[in-house]
């Protein structure tokens, strides 16, 4: 399966909680933490909830 790599690039302070928690969701939480994860329609779903907070790195 194809996987993902998102690296948290904004700060979830003074942002809504369905945000915060979006990103505690992808396993982010930290400025410049970078996970990888499958790529699924849910997973892109949650990026799109957030751009201002997370990008896509190759």
């Amino acid at each position: 399966m194809a996987t993902i790599k998102i690296k948290q690039v904004g700060s979830p302070i003074r942002r809504p909680e369905a945000q915060r928690k979006t990103l505690i969701g992808l396993g982010l939480g930290k400025m410049h933490k970078v996970v990888e994860r499958e790529d699924t329609p849910e997973i892109r779903g949650m990026v799109a909830k957030i751009p201002h907070l997370v990008e896509i790195v190759e």
